[in-house]
Formats: C-alpha cells, sequence, structure tokens
C-alpha cells in the first residue's frame, strides 16, 4: 500500500469547511477526475472516477464521522482500493486545517508507475487547493450532514 499526507488551511471556521466534506455529491465541482458521486446510504457512496482516460468505479463505505473533527472511509467493492481520514483542525475562529491521510494500492503498471513519480500525491494537493478556493468564493457549504458514524 502507498500513502499520502497532505494538508491546507481554508479561511472558513471548522464547521462550515466539514460541513462541505459531508456533501459527497459536489466532491466533483473540486476534485479533479471525479466524474460522479452518489450517497446511496447514510454511510455508503459510489464513486466514478477518470484519471489518465481510465474510467472507474467503487464503492466507498464511510467508517467513523464525527462532526466538526473528522470523516474516515475505506473502499469496500469495485476497482479500486484505498483507506483514509479527513480530520478538521480549528486554527482560528475563521481558519480551519484540514488534513487529508490516505492509503491506497496502486493496480498494473501504470498507476505503480504514476504512484513513484508522485501523480497522487499532486492529485490530492492540487483537490485541496481547489477545495480552498471552492470554499472560500463561496463562503459557506452547500450543504451539511451532522449524524455521527
Amino acid at each position: 500500500m502507498s500513502q499520502v499526507e497532505e494538508s491546507i488551511e481554508v479561511r472558513v471556521p471548522v464547521h462550515t469547511a466539514y460541513n462541505q466534506w459531508t456533501q459527497f455529491e459536489d466532491f466533483p465541482r473540486f476534485m479533479d477526475g471525479v466524474e460522479r458521486i452518489e450517497q446511496r446510504t447514510d454511510t455508503l457512496t459510489h464513486w466514478v472516477t477518470k484519471v489518465g482516460g481510465q474510467e472507474r468505479e467503487f464503492d466507498a463505505e464511510i467508517t467513523e464521522q464525527v462532526p466538526d473533527e473528522r470523516v474516515a472511509w475505506t473502499t469496500v467493492n469495485g476497482e479500486a482500493r484505498q483507506a483514509g481520514v479527513v480530520t478538521f483542525h480549528r486554527i482560528q475562529d475563521d481558519t480551519t486545517k484540514v488534513m487529508l491521510q490516505m492509503e491506497f494500492d496502486p493496480s498494473g503498471v501504470t498507476e505503480t508507475v504514476g504512484d513513484k513519480l508522485g501523480f497522487v500525491k499532486r492529485q490530492v494537493s492540487g483537490d485541496l487547493r481547489r477545495f480552498k478556493h471552492f470554499m472560500e468564493s463561496r463562503g459557506s457549504e452547500t450543504g451539511a450532514w451532522r449524524g455521527e458514524v
């Protein structure tokens, strides 16, 4: 398994950043390569991604969700194997550090080479930058799910 860890400071309160992160169907608005996400249950999402011309589908289960603190997931079936956690840390009343930690299993030669060249790390870093821009330009979340898993 490979690992990536990235973080970014976003100028919104913790609850705003957290609330937006619970809106999985909005991820294509700031995650490059994510075509579509369907929220099937409170804890199950279905992902369709397209990276490097290769489309993949998989399901991910939310394994832990604590409002304003963390969202953890793992894939449960499909064409990708990964697990991770996003945590939210108050820096100031209006600034949040968003930290993403992920483990993934590259499959095939192309993904293995891409991993060795730092593609996933750059992708995650870019996604967090786009999340920051999305949140700071809006100033508010598109919705929220405050349940606990």
